[in-house]
């Protein structure tokens, strides 16, 4: 891979990361105004198995439930 190659996935990735920062402040930001509970432990399931299943490696499935587990934590210690 060329160091150009990687910049432009680095780059795909800020994105990325952007977007979801805004999507989970915007979740947030609807369930207070809705009194909807943030933590929901069976989208959180849901979530690491369709994860799992889509992962095509070469990050492992524990690896991809670990990610995301990791995530998720700092997210739901906000809330806490």
């Amino acid at each position: 891979m060329s160091d150009r190659e990687l910049e432009r996935l680095r780059g795909e990735i800020a994105a990325a990361d952007r977007e979801i920062l805004a999507l989970v402040n915007e979740i947030r930001a609807h369930k207070e105004a809705h009194g909807v509970a943030f933590l929901d432990p069976g989208q959180e399931t849901r979530l690491i198995r369709r994860l799992r299943e889509a992962n095509g490696g070469p990050l492992s499935g524990e690896g991809v439930e670990q990610l995301f587990r990791d995530i998720l934590g700092l997210v739901k210690r906000e809330v806490g």
